[in-house]
């Protein structure tokens, strides 16, 4: 199973239209992130046949240089790591023992592990979070929930934020195992996301389903 044979946003006009705005707004002047060859770049990397664990957020980083169109994932060279993604990684080490503090941003690792790193918006405005957010990305990541949940088993839904946290609605939690939490930035991380233990819950639900765990 492919992303782009089973699912027909990517042919319909709703992204057509949504190409369309980011190509207007770049030409009057405005900076998009991630770059273009960037925004589908979860999707080549996690193919659809391989999701085990789909950690969803909300928009890219809105910092030149920081999205890379993983969600919460910046490239090896930046630091310091942007404070969602220092959060992540001091739940990670709270719950779970690692990773060592010398780990870079780069979530690659985790993609190419299963894990579909997706935020409900896929672009933003540098310097302007959540300005892309009603530009017609919502409908493409309800169809990917959709069909990951109609089409697999046993997935596990890392939703972080509000945002995220809507997409529930899409899960059949008789057959998924979803993880609700606030998002990970300094606003909210306190509020909740500290002490959530995704990625301890997130293995321990994929080996009592005889799945490969993930290596965080």
């Amino acid at each position: 199973m492919t992303w782009l044979d089973n699912v027909a946003f990517f042919e319909s006009e709703k992204f057509k239209k949504i190409v369309q705005v980011l190509k207007e707004e770049e030409s009057a002047g405005k900076t998009i992130l991630p770059k273009k060859e960037n925004l589908l770049r979860a999707f080549a990397l996690t193919p659809l046949d391989k999701v085990k664990v789909v950690i969803l957020g909300q928009d890219p980083y809105p910092t030149i240089g920081h999205a890379n169109g993983l969600a919460f994932s910046v490239n090896p060279d930046i630091s310091p790591l942007p404070k969602s993604l220092q959060n992540i990684y001091k739940e990670l080490n709270a719950d779970i023992g690692e990773p060592p503090w010398d780990v870079d941003g780069d979530l690659t690792r985790w993609a190419e592990q299963g894990v579909l790193l997706l935020n409900t918006s896929l672009s933003v405005v540098a310097g302007q979070p959540g300005s892309h957010k009603d530009i017609g990305w919502g409908a493409l990541t309800n169809e990917i929930i959709r069909l990951l949940n109609e089409e697999c088993e046993n997935l596990v839904f890392i939703l972080w934020g509000n945002f995220a946290q809507r997409k529930a609605m899409f899960v059949d939690q008789t057959k998924h195992y979803v993880i609700k939490s606030p998002h990970p930035s300094p606003l909210s991380a306190y509020r909740g996301f500290f002490g959530s233990k995704p990625f301890s819950k997130t293995n321990t639900y994929l080996k009592e389903h005889q799945i490969e765990e993930i290596q965080w």
